[in-house]
């Protein structure tokens, strides 16, 4: 209440003073049908956002600030806002009207004393008269613009920062596009006839179909970002879903995959990896041991060592994974990674032989962060090891198993953590619902270490 009686205020001194300076209403026919004009613009406004509208009718009284003065098209701006006139349907109506009538009051005499000054300033002609439209559409924008924010942060609808964004990109664009128009028909105005003005309702239709195509354009980009944000909201449920199935057969290592998404996720950030890739990677992270859940009954429960024959059924986990994750709509860069993520950059590795940079570089992460948390958790044939010794046996194997950049990069990714993280224990180690990424140790399942080869 207290902003609205600062701004009906603001709009009474300024009417006073431009009656004091001489200025007065002297093309009553001409005002009444801008008017009218302006009536019409406001009541065909176009909603941006549930808080935030536009219409074309700054054209009006811009154009009547400029040719009639400034009185004249605060009076045709005061007047079009009555298209609003307080309205059951909207909370506070008569604060609301008393507000944005006073703004565009300002507003308009603004622009129009604006226009003005810069016509003081020059010499005459059509150039003078587009400078003076120009210099009071700029002022019209940015008054408009900072008032309307500021009354939006007061009644708490709306932050500075997301008025602008709504609002900005309208006013702002539409300053080169209706100064040249309006410029046009003022001097039309000028030196052919005033009946000119009804030409006035054509530039009014066009501007008004083009904030509604603007209008379209924001609504179908946010509604592509919904959907993107849905859909890549499906995917990772999707992606937990089958971590879970997994946990629920493997339980041992269980949490294993959501840390192994956590480190390859940092990694990746530490090499400098775009935001996309990161992303990516941890979702491979989080799926890249999921073909365990097709290998034969039995295999993941056994509690003691695997026979070379049972070793070769679980090294098929990484093919069954990528058949999995190859039937899932926009998985299948997924799918490659973690068809890879076992592969060596020696040529040694499974299921492809894949040697040094043939192996995708998320494969080559996820295979260094795989490896470092299996090291580092318990299996019933062994003690975690210490991340010191884990960290040692990364080091030995760079440029036969691992590659040496994701090494390093993971080396200082560790060097900067505390021993919580290094372990796979600090409170934080979640990803997305899947639970802590180091659960009670339930011995039912033993890899085997073959010599000359970190364990995964």
């Amino acid at each position: 209440m207290a902003w609205v009686f600062l701004l009906a205020i603001g709009a009474s001194a300024m009417c006073a003073g431009l009656l004091a300076a001489g200025y007065r209403i002297e093309q009553p026919i001409a005002v009444a049908v801008l008017a009218a004009l302006a009536v019409g613009a406001e009541r065909q406004s176009i909603s941006l956002t549930p808080t935030t509208g536009v219409s074309v009718s700054s054209l009006v009284y811009v154009f009547a600030a400029v040719v009639l003065g400034p009185l004249s098209g605060a009076v045709v701006g005061a007047i079009g806002v009555l298209a609003n006139l307080p309205r059951r349907d909207v909370p506070q109506p008569i604060l609301r009207w008393g507000a944005w009538t006073s703004i565009t009051f300002i507003v308009a005499a603004s622009a129009g004393l604006a226009a003005a000054a810069v016509a003081d300033l020059t010499s005459g002609g059509f150039l003078a008269l587009f400078a003076a439209v120009t210099a009071a559409f700029v002022v019209e924008t940015v008054m408009d613009l900072t008032l309307a924010s500021v009354t939006r942060v007061i009644r708490g609808t709306s932050t500075i920062l997301s008025v602008g964004r709504s609002l900005g990109p309208a006013l702002l664009g539409s300053v080169p596009l209706y100064a040249p128009v309006v410029a046009v028909l003022a001097y039309s105005y000028e030196i052919v006839s005033p009946w000119s003005v009804a030409l006035f309702a054509i530039p009014a239709v066009a501007a008004q179909r083009l904030l509604m195509l603007y209008r379209q354009q924001r609504e179908t980009s946010e509604a592509l970002s919904d959907v993107n944000a849905r859909l890549a909201s499906a995917n990772l449920s999707f992606a937990t879903a089958l971590v879970a199935t997994l946990d629920a057969r493997d339980r041992y290592t269980a949490g294993h995959s959501a840390a192994v998404a956590i480190y390859a996720s940092d990694i990746a950030r530490r090499m400098g990896l775009s935001d996309h890739e990161q992303k990516l990677i941890n979702v491979c992270g989080l799926v890249h041991d999921i073909g365990k859940i097709g290998l034969p009954a039995g295999l993941l429960e056994k509690p003691g060592a695997l026979t070379l024959e049972e070793r070769r059924q679980m090294e098929q986990h990484s093919t069954i994974g990528e058949r999995i994750l190859r039937n899932v709509d926009d998985y299948s860069e997924i799918a490659a990674i973690v068809r890879a993520h076992h592969e060596r950059v020696d040529g040694n590795g499974y299921p492809d032989g894949l040697l040094d940079d043939e192996i995708p570089l998320l494969a080559r992460i996820i295979s260094v962060a795989d490896a470092y948390n299996a090291m580092t958790s318990d299996r019933p044939y062994r003690d975690a090891m210490p991340s010191r010794v884990a960290r040692l046996r990364l080091a030995q194997a760079v440029e036969s198993q691992f590659d040496t950049a994701v090494v390093a990069a993971f080396e200082a990714v560790l060097t900067g953590a505390d021993e919580a993280y290094r372990m796979g224990v600090r409170d934080d180690f979640v990803f997305e619902g899947v639970g802590p990424a180091r659960p009670e140790p339930l011995p039912v399942f033993a890899n085997v270490a073959l010599a000359g080869v970190v364990e995964a």
